[in-house]
């Protein structure tokens, strides 16, 4: 897929992961960011292996922003949100590309949130925020404590309302510096973040 010559290098980005009920946490902090969010926004949430993902078919019809799968070597830009494809991890390298590997899963995931939240943090510092939304295992804990660690933000879906606790709350352990906001205030909170 060719670059959007209109399209601008992130220089801030923000980094999402979920797994159980995750879809519709997703879309609801997609939906409302509108198609000049000047950030990148990357995406992990825990899919088979074996399948096809519909996640950027379903959401791109919902959002302002384009949504693609990701794939390797492609440049992050504000404005998109590249989510990770099946069965491949998604990295943010140290240029801003995107990169997909095939390692070993991470707490039984590959995409895993973890691998994508510190490859995050080491390109983006302070320029990043990671949003921990529903899931039944502990990816993502080890990602949101690096990205505190960097400087970035971290945001957390309220454990107690999301459909699966079990990720968020272990975000919230490892990180607990981390702004906990019910799911419907945390687009809300990512338009002040990046716009500050």
């Amino acid at each position: 897929m060719a670059a959007d010559p209109k399209a601008a290098r992130a220089r801030r980005a923000v980094v999402i992961g979920a797994s159980a009920g995750g879809l519709s946490a997703l879309s609801a902090v997609l939906k409302p960011l509108p198609r000049d969010f000047p950030a990148a926004v990357m995406a992990v949430i825990h899919l088979p292996p074996d399948r096809d993902s519909m996640i950027p078919a379903l959401l791109a019809s919902a959002c302002a922003l384009k949504v693609v799968e990701a794939e390797d070597k492609m440049t992050a830009e504000t404005g998109a949100v590249y989510f990770a494809p099946p069965d491949y991890h998604l990295l943010v390298e140290l240029d801003g590309r995107l990169s997909l590997s095939s390692d070993d899963p991470v707490l039984f995931s590959r995409p895993s949130i973890d691998v994508l939240f510190e490859s995050a943090a080491d390109a983006f510092g302070p320029d990043l925020t990671a949003v921990v939304l529903s899931g039944a295992n502990e990816d993502g804990a080890a990602g949101a404590r690096a990205v505190a660690a960097s400087g970035g933000r971290v945001i957390v879906q309220e454990p107690a309302g999301a459909y699966a606790a079990a990720i968020p709350q272990a975000a919230l352990d490892a990180a607990p510096a981390a702004h906990v906001l019910p799911l419907d205030a945390i687009a809300a909170e990512l338009l002040r973040e990046v716009r500050a």
